[in-house]
């Protein structure tokens, strides 16, 4: 399987220099192995251990003794949350030495794993989040047959470079199975594998959508407290991104309740049962599916930007809205090569006063439709809102 250059290694690279450890944390089999292992194949010395692999993990029988003996190494611990309780080893290891890139760690985040890391090595570690693969990534534009294939597939690594869209589906099915089965027990979580899987299910079909917890909780036989709570735990495992309404100091009647958006678009559409882009594209969650792709890509690709969604009772609504400082963008989601635009949509960037807004839409190249508001592919978005945010 050939390496994709991920856009995270030089903040890594970097954060080595700076910070004594570094945590790369992001969901399962989205190729936080295979970067690390290109990173630390590029230190002289470094040393890297599975411990999810027997015999690496007897090498921590007495860490002490072991980190004493490559104290000058770089040590890289994949899946950490294997053994939460080394990291107040880690952290009187780290004191000792006082260098900077003593440690890269890995691990697919859970409550017990964010508690632990961030309790016992405080000022010692910088987390930085890796996703399944992004469009710039793959270096494709927003169209195309490559194009297609990580919008239908979505972007985990064996599930993106599969040979043929059969063995891609069965991998994510296989994947949804280990992960309610498997996973989430191996991270300390202890739900119900059945009711989880309804639950997943239940969001594909919601996805995109303001989300009522009480008649989700309704439908499982639940509480909405426990709704939340397993929630919670997909959001913690970043499986689903639970985005906030946008709010502003608007004296408007808002929506409160969030979206909620099962953040790869493979692992939605397996749990739907789309098998390829031309299911996908005759399927009534192609829309929904168009907005989650450029939610993820962008949310991915920028820093320092509040976000959120906006939408009044009286239906005025904007996709995504991104806050820096005093300024507001738009974006909104659009699967049409010649999107139409509704009041609601003027209404609601008038409301807000945005400074710009993108519609997000399968474009060749960015054109106006009025003064600060341009229909553009989402590479191109991406492009401006960097530059912004530089």
């Amino acid at each position: 399987m050939k390496y994709i250059h991920r856009k995270t290694t030089a903040s890594i690279e970097k954060y080595l220099q700076n910070f004594p450890a570094v945590a790369i944390v992001g969901p399962r089999q989205c190729g936080k192995s295979t970067l690390a292992k290109h990173i630390t194949g590029r230190i002289e010395g470094s040393v890297y251990l599975d411990l999810e692999n027997p015999d690496d993990l007897s090498k921590l029988g007495e860490p002490t003794l072991f980190f004493d003996q490559y104290k000058e190494r770089l040590i890289c611990l994949d899946e950490i949350q294997r053994v939460p309780e080394i990291f107040p080893v880690l952290r009187s290891i780290i004191d000792k030495s006082g260098k900077n890139g003593q440690f890269l760690i890995l691990g697919s985040a859970s409550p017990n794993l964010l508690k632990q890391s961030s309790e016992s090595l405080a000022g010692r570690i910088i987390y930085q989040e890796l996703t399944p693969f992004l469009i710039s990534e793959t270096n494709q534009t927003g169209n195309g047959k490559l194009f297609n294939n990580l919008w239908s597939r979505g972007g985990f690594p064996r599930s993106y470079l599969s040979s043929d869209d059969d063995i891609s589906y069965k991998w994510r099915k296989s994947f949804i199975k280990t992960f309610l089965e498997r996973d989430i027990s191996n991270l300390g979580i202890y739900y119900p594998p059945v009711t989880m899987e309804r639950l997943w299910q239940m969001l594909a079909h919601l996805q995109g959508q303001v989300i009522n917890m009480s008649q989700i909780g309704n439908s499982l036989g639940v509480s909405h407290t426990m709704v939340r709570n397993y929630l919670e735990v997909l959001h913690q495992t970043f499986m689903i991104r639970i985005l906030e309404p946008f709010s502003g100091n608007l004296k408007k009647r808002l929506i409160k309740s969030p979206k909620i958006y099962i953040r790869d678009t493979g692992i939605l559409h397996a749990l739907l049962n789309i098998k390829d882009f031309d299911s996908l594209f005759g399927n009534p969650v192609s829309g929904a599916s168009w907005e989650t792709m450029v939610i993820e890509n962008i949310l991915n690709s920028v820093e320092d930007f509040s976000a959120g969604f906006f939408r009044t009772s009286n239906g005025n609504e904007i996709d995504l809205i991104l806050q820096k400082g005093n300024h507001t963008y738009a974006v909104e989601c659009k699967l049409s090569s010649a999107p139409k635009l509704t009041a609601g949509f003027y209404n609601a960037i008038d409301d807000i006063g945005v400074s710009k807004a993108w519609i997000a839409a399968p474009v060749d190249v960015p054109y106006p439709v009025k003064e600060n508001i341009m229909v553009a592919p989402i590479e191109n978005i991406i492009t401006q809102l960097q530059e912004i945010s530089s």
